[in-house]
């Protein structure tokens, strides 16, 4: 076997050549793609942590109760508020979710048209599939390091691995909402004189609106368990007492964060289950 191993294929050098050839020759668009993200984080994370946190409870609980219709589900999100005032995480809680809502937006704007693209061109979903599939089974530690590479340390390196990591779930799924939208209504969209326009808009959409918003249900939950990864690069948020207590053996530091996270989890998808609304 000593033949199979002196001829390994040269994965590694492979990934490292195309990794110095991006920060030697990418470094005006690494530095405005890092702007730009950092800009968007500030600019959350003033609106989440600029106000007084009753006010902002009271947003989420009327943003709650404006998609479900639900005075129920306002109150449990309410009280899981409370719950973490009284734990002292309300930082650490908004900055999580400032990274949480940041990838929701990145991914978005990314998985529904290259998922709707797709959708329209199946032969090319052929090819875009393993690239799906390496980047949903690759750990996600591994994202970190070509992060602090090009990035550095802090919110953006955790941003940006939570988004490669995160990303093929919208794709997927608003693929499947589009791709399943029955011949008959597509048929008769165009029997009407429907322009392509009008019967992805009309038609299309409507039709894949539930896949899509599994899909960015699936980005939120998907994106809160990369706060404790996103933790290791320097991103603030509930991921940094997780790795505090990790490194000092805190059982009672764990539970409490990690209960934390769990309840502000529970608390999106409340907020953003819509199939449940009554």
């Amino acid at each position: 076997m000593e033949w199979l191993t002196d001829n390994k294929i040269p994965v590694g050098d492979a990934a490292s050549a195309v990794f110095d050839w991006v920060r030697d020759h990418g470094d005006f668009a690494l530095e405005a793609l890092s702007d730009l993200m950092e800009a968007m984080i500030d600019g959350i994370l003033w609106v989440l942590q600029g106000p007084h946190p009753l006010i902002v409870v009271l947003a989420f609980v009327a943003l709650t109760y404006g998609l479900q219709r639900n005075w129920k589900t306002a109150l449990f999100v309410f009280l899981g508020f409370l719950f973490i005032l009284n734990q002292g995480y309300w930082e650490e809680t908004t900055e999580s979710l400032t990274l949480v809502l940041s990838a929701c937006l990145v991914c978005m704007a990314i998985g529904v048209p290259v998922g709707i693209y797709a959708a329209h061109r199946p032969g090319l979903y052929n090819y875009l599939r393993p690239v799906l599939d390496l980047m949903q089974t690759l750990p996600p530690f591994v994202y970190l390091i070509p992060a602090i590479v090009f990035f550095g340390i802090g919110m953006v390196p955790g941003l940006i691995s939570t988004v490669i990591f995160v990303v093929p779930a919208p794709i997927r799924l608003t693929y499947l909402g589009i791709s399943s939208t029955p011949k008959a209504l597509l048929e008769a969209a165009t029997a009407f004189g429907a322009t392509p326009a009008q019967t992805l808009f009309k038609v299309e959409l409507p039709y894949a609106f539930p896949q899509i918003m599994a899909g960015l249900n699936q980005t939120i939950m998907l994106s809160l368990s990369m706060v404790v990864v996103a933790a290791l690069v320097g991103a603030d948020g509930l991921g940094v007492p997780v790795v505090r207590a990790l490194n000092q053996v805190n059982t009672g530091l764990g539970f409490e964060s990690g209960f934390v996270i769990v309840v502000v989890a529970i608390m999106l998808d409340r907020i953003l289950n819509l199939g449940a609304r009554k």
